[in-house]
């Protein structure tokens, strides 16, 4: 028997890798005849349409990439039907600073469970899902047939819906700001569900409307919302239409697109608070707000999306008026100081560590106004306080791997100045700020297929110096040569392709110095 199962589960890879590989061939054919790519599915088809579609926009679609879909005039898409939720905040946050949202459209019933199901931990809902799976893998075979207890129906809702409401609840109060430090200690007790929507949702009220929506927190309260229940009375009836809708599609989508009634809820500054509202500017969408049955809790959850959203493209604008201040922090470092040490015979890194002249002292003053607006940039991040898309934006990439190369060098030079190192061990492991940690990430990522992940460590260079000078006085020369070797080439490339200063190589240089002291055999 144990021969027998090898046998069968081996039969299966061995399947699933040629129709792999058969699906791989004919994108790649379809790409080579200049012809758009559809990635679509339905219910769990949908989840592998998500995942195809973004291999395919890693593989094709980035500008660096080898295989660069430029030769195509149309760009890749993905259309889902019923799809579970795939990925959790991280996912949809990264989508979005790609720019590759706006690929994927999801098609979901106003009650279609399968949407909603990973809302509720696995966990809470175990004993019902297998029920509920059993119901919908033989109503996918056999529609006319298949059928499902109205108790277990209903308990499987419920659930489902309840932890839902724990999931949107937490989110809500993190849109409006909420800082109440209950906050995090209740998400410590009660398991939320990490799952969150990206894309664009396309909502189906059941009467020929379409409700379209990109806002992956708007689509969070919606997809709770839009499925409440009006009275305890309705249980039994939407908990069965919950799973029915799932199949409904085919049949929904050809009304609705015959009917072309579709309604937009962005700029969702447009949200009418009241369902009475009958401004004519706003009737259109106030009806089919009242077709998904959203009370004024819910439009008020939408409106606080809409103010984050708001409140992060402030932020960047509050940001973006401060170039000019590091510009000009960062012209000193590059003009003033750098000349000042040259007259002196030295580079930057060591006229910063002896800390002599007065220029050391403005220096280390720019150095410090530098630090605290990188910080602030870098705390808003962490918060997600900055829209999306910011990490990828090329203006402030170049200004972050300027600012790190220029920046960095004096920030180690004080770091060993005051033997902090002895304290807290070396500057990599203990000191680094994570200022330069996110830019370093931003310049890797942007470069990413031409540059490998932590190999644009240039600004770091004079850390490296200290701690092998360091291990050379206590271990010898031997033990570390290898070391020694890799650095040596490093420096060679990094002054080679412009990352780091010529500096580095005058004659009262710590690193010229050091380098000329070493065994002449290390060469």
């Amino acid at each position: 028997m144990q021969a027998l199962k090898h046998t069968h589960m081996e039969l299966e890879y061995r399947r699933y890798l040629v129709t792999k590989y058969y699906y791989i061939i004919q994108v790649q054919k379809a790409v080579k005849e200049n012809k758009q790519i559809l990635f679509t599915g339905h219910s769990s088809g949908g989840s592998i349409a998500n995942l195809a579609t973004i291999w395919f926009l890693e593989k094709y679609l980035r500008s660096d990439s080898p295989d660069n879909y430029k030769i195509s005039p149309s760009s890749p898409l993905c259309v889902t039907f019923g799809c579970p939720l795939t990925g959790n905040h991280i996912f949809s946050h990264t989508l979005r600073r790609e720019n590759w949202a706006r690929y994927f459209i999801h098609f979901v019933m106003r009650y279609d469970i399968v949407p909603r199901i990973l809302l509720a931990p696995i966990s809470s809902i175990k004993l019902e899902f297998q029920k509920v799976f059993e119901f919908l893998n033989a109503k996918s075979v056999n529609l006319a047939h298949a059928s499902i207890d109205t108790f277990d129906a209903s308990n499987f809702y419920m659930k489902v819906m309840k932890n839902a409401s724990s999931v949107v609840s937490h989110a809500a109060c993190n849109l409006m700001g909420n800082t109440n430090l209950l906050l995090e200690t209740v998400s410590n007790f009660i398991p939320l569900s990490p799952y969150k929507p990206f894309g664009t949702y396309v909502f189906c009220t059941g009467n020929g409307k379409l409700v379209i929506l990109r806002n992956p927190d708007a689509v969070l309260q919606l997809l709770f919302y839009s499925s409440q229940l009006c009275t305890e009375e309705e249980c039994a009836d939407i908990a069965q239409r919950s799973l029915q809708q799932h199949f409904g599609y085919e049949n929904e989508l050809q009304d609705s697109f015959q009917m072309l009634n579709e309604v937009y809820l962005e700029p969702l500054e447009q949200i009418p608070l009241s369902s009475d509202s009958t401004s004519s500017d706003i009737a259109t969408i106030n009806s089919a707000l009242n077709d998904l049955g959203l009370s004024t809790r819910a439009r008020l959850c939408l409106c606080a999306a809409r103010e984050l959203e708001k409140r992060k493209i402030g932020n960047k604008e509050s940001i973006d008026l401060k170039k000019p201040d590091i510009e000009r922090a960062m012209k000193f470092l590059e003009e003033d100081y750098q000349l000042n040490g040259r007259h002196r015979g030295l580079g930057c890194y060591d006229a910063f560590k002896l800390h002599e002249t007065p220029k050391d002292f403005e220096a280390n003053v720019k150095r410090l106004e530098l630090a605290g607006i990188w910080d602030e940039i870098i705390e808003m991040l962490k918060r997600y306080e900055l829209p999306d898309t910011f990490e990828g934006l090329i203006d402030w990439v170049l200004l972050g791997t300027r600012y790190r190369r220029l920046v960095e060098p004096l920030d180690i030079a004080n770091y060993y100045r005051h033997l902090k190192n002895e304290d807290t061990k070396a500057y990599m492991i203990r000191g680094r700020p994570k200022r330069y940690r996110f830019t370093q990430r931003w310049r890797e990522h942007a470069d990413r297929n031409k540059i490998p992940a932590e190999s644009s460590g240039e600004s770091c260079f004079w850390a490296e110096v200290e701690e092998l000078r360091i291990k050379i006085s206590s271990q010898g020369f031997e033990p570390i040569k290898k070391e020694v070797l890799q650095l040596e080439d490093q420096v060679l490339d990094w002054i080679n392709n412009n990352k780091l200063d010529r500096d580095v190589l005058l004659e009262k240089s710590t690193f010229k110095k050091w380098w000329e002291d070493l065994p002449r055999e290390h060469n």
